[in-house]
């Protein structure tokens, strides 16, 4: 009996290059990040707040940490998703429809 990932390729047809389930890593999805770092960081505010850590003014300048840290985090996730794809051969849409 076989389970999915003994099925799978080991390497990739267009590089030769060990694929991403094959060495272990999976391609960043930076919309996911970035939302889950917001909700994480929002989710961290509201808790300071009810627990009447940072009340008042402080609020105000509070509430937008967590999306400059999102923002921060979806821009560290675009550049490392990048570097990993210089050695890879980019097909556009253009180059499907020619085969």
């Amino acid at each position: 009996m076989s389970t999915p990932d003994d099925t799978t390729a080991t390497t990739s047809t267009a590089t030769g290059s060990p694929s991403f389930l094959a060495s272990g890593r999976h391609p960043v999805n930076i919309g996911h990040l970035v939302m889950g770092v917001a909700f994480a960081g929002l989710v961290l505010v509201w808790a300071l707040v009810v627990g009447d850590v940072v009340a008042g003014d402080d609020i105000r300048w509070l509430l937008p940490v967590p999306w400059v840290l999102a923002g921060a985090a979806g821009l560290v996730g675009l550049i490392a998703s990048d570097r990993r794809k210089v050695g890879q051969r980019q097909v556009g849409w253009a180059d499907k429809m020619e085969e």
